[in-house]
């Protein structure tokens, strides 16, 4: 009897860790497990170690709810029929951890393989609608609104299916080689152009404001002549008068002394002549000093005396 005692063991060992085995299921963190009893959903499983209705009720899928990512390459043809290639990377994750959120993202697809396919093609195709009515000019400046627009449309479409779209990023937008030499040589020209405007309008703030500059000094020179010849002639007008006064304050002692009036006149010119003289710088000059000419002076200066007496009469 005591030799079939380990037959018996092993017989009953062997069906309880088979039974074990069918009643415990181990579930990572960050993830959730959806358990179906006779092919029905029946609850969630959370992490750790969890015991179930053996061969009944089963793991029909774990869930993650960690972020998942995945890389984007397509093409898309904008309105002005120029072909933009996208790379793109985008972020996703289960919505949230309830029961009808966890249901959604096991059960709407029939795999993770399809989900993803479904992604990425609602993605391509919000991208591609979008671009094709922009002009390829447009479409370098856009990465933000592209992406607003794709968020726009997609969101709604991802929470029916479980999940949310955490982030997309648009990595790079290109085009052609050819249309990409063809943009190049318009940037180029553009700024040779935007240099020229540049240049031309720094030559004429200069010439302009040297010509404001001229203008303006012509201004303070013509002032400045017009000032002195006020000045000059005022000084000469001063010097007149005072000349004036002497001569009349001199014709009067002189008329009180008896003394001709033309006799002034006559020294006055000789003053004058000596001035002439001293300032000839070498050149010749002539005077008639014989008596004749002296009477003839004489005569002269009688003629100016009078002369100015008479406008003196009819002035008063």
């Amino acid at each position: 009897m005591a030799q079939y005692i380990p037959y018996i063991v092993a017989g009953v060992a062997i069906p309880v860790v088979v039974l074990l085995a069918g009643s415990i299921s181990v579930i990572k963190q960050g993830h959730v497990g959806v358990a179906v009893l006779f092919g029905k959903f029946s609850r969630l499983l959370m992490p750790g170690l969890n015991f179930r209705i053996p061969f009944a009720e089963k793991v029909f899928r774990r869930i993650s709810l960690q972020l998942q990512s995945a890389e984007l390459e397509f093409q898309a043809i904008t309105g002005d029929q120029a072909n933009v290639n996208f790379k793109a990377l985008i972020i996703y994750t289960v919505a949230n951890a309830q029961e009808e959120t966890i249901m959604k993202a096991a059960f709407k697809f029939l795999d993770e393989r399809s989900f993803m396919q479904s992604l990425i093609r609602s993605i391509e195709g919000s991208i591609r609608s979008y671009v094709a009515i922009k002009k390829q000019s447009e479409v370098l400046a856009l990465r933000r609104e592209i992406v607003d627009e794709v968020n726009s449309h997609i969101e709604h479409e991802l929470q029916d299916w479980g999940f949310h779209l955490v982030n997309l990023q648009i990595n790079d937008i290109s085009f052609d080689e050819a249309i990409m030499r063809s943009m190049a040589q318009v940037v180029a020209s553009n700024n040779m152009m935007l240099a020229a405007q540049n240049e031309a309008q720094a030559q004429y703030i200069t010439k302009t404001r040297v010509a404001d500059a001229e203008a303006q000094a012509r201004r303070v020179v013509a002032q400045a002549d017009k000032d002195a010849d006020q000045l000059r002639g005022e000084g000469n007008a001063l010097l007149r008068k005072q000349m004036a006064v002497g001569l009349a304050n001199a014709g009067e002692i002189m008329e009180a002394n008896n003394v001709d009036p033309s006799f002034m006149l006559y020294t006055m010119w000789l003053d004058a002549m000596k001035f002439v003289v001293s300032h000839s710088h070498g050149n010749i000059l002539s005077f008639d000093g014989s008596m004749d000419g002296f009477d003839k002076t004489m005569r002269q200066m009688n003629q100016l005396s009078k002369g100015g007496a008479k406008i003196s009469s009819a002035r008063a």
